[in-house]
């Protein structure tokens, strides 16, 4: 009798690693818990959206994944960085591994497009060159970046010549600049009226697609959420209430994050 070798058919679908690891995640100013136990991952290639009315924590939670808030328990791991145990240097090394984009753009109005995405690559050894100007290879990639987000027309435009929108999709490219591993997104579109708000929520989901860096992104207005994102995780209190793909979101428990918050909890810290 011939035996016959099994074969094993690699499995078709393998789950891409979490890229940000949130456990138990506590979260305390004073006597104020603003994060109370959070769990959460964000994978490769993945946009997730984080809801949630004021005072529930969805700014603490985005400063927390930077070391911007003090963790008074659990584990936070972003990019590889594990940030109850950073080296010296480490939070620098973490913050160049991480894009961000907030609403008010934080851009330089004065300099120019192209100076503002330039400025992505500072963390960069030769950046800068011997005369003090960026590099040719730094000043290519960043025109790239403005062709890619759709506005390579305005490189040499003040920055503060720039429409809301447009200056959103400035900070956009300034943040691939970096080169990053993590995108995080703090309401960047709570300024723009909605047909510009949807434009970058397509961009930005655009980026996690192709790119495969994951964006985790905040935001107030839900139906936003459910068109843009691929899962949601919603906060109340301080607490992780929905955790689910878009399309398996229950209504009723989307509905209860935005009940009125008590008053030991409204500011979102």
């Amino acid at each position: 009798m011939t035996a016959t070798a099994t074969v094993l058919e690699a499995p078709t679908h393998v789950p891409a690693l979490p890229l940000v690891t949130v456990r138990d995640l506590r979260v305390a100013y004073d006597a104020h818990v603003v994060l109370d136990g959070v769990d959460l991952d964000v994978r490769a290639g993945e946009t997730v959206a984080l809801l949630g009315s004021s005072g529930s924590g969805k700014s603490t939670l985005m400063k927390s994944l930077t070391g911007f808030a003090p963790i008074a328990h659990g584990t936070v791991r972003v990019a590889g960085h594990d940030l109850s145990d950073l080296p010296r240097g480490g939070l620098r090394a973490l913050r160049s591994d991480v894009g961000q984009v907030f609403q008010q753009f934080h851009l330089i109005p004065r300099l120019s497009v192209l100076t503002n995405v330039l400025t992505g690559a500072l963390h960069e050894a030769g950046a800068i060159n011997v005369a003090g100007g960026f590099s040719r290879t730094h000043r290519v990639r960043a025109m790239q970046l403005l062709d890619r987000v759709g506005i390579a027309d305005k490189a040499k435009e003040p920055a503060r010549s720039l429409s809301g929108g447009q200056q959103q999709r400035v900070a956009i490219a300034r943040a691939l600049m970096q080169r990053p591993r993590v995108i995080l997104a703090d309401e960047p579109v709570a300024s723009l009226d909605p047909r510009l708000a949807g434009s970058v929520l397509r961009l930005l989901r655009q980026i996690a697609t192709e790119d495969g860096i994951p964006v985790l992104v905040s935001l107030h207005v839900l139906p936003l959420a459910l068109e843009h994102a691929d899962r949601v995780v919603g906060l109340r209190h301080g607490r992780v209430l929905v955790d689910s793909p878009v399309a398996q979101a229950d209504a009723g428990a989307l509905a209860a994050l935005y009940e009125e918050q008590d008053d030991a909890h409204d500011h979102d810290l």
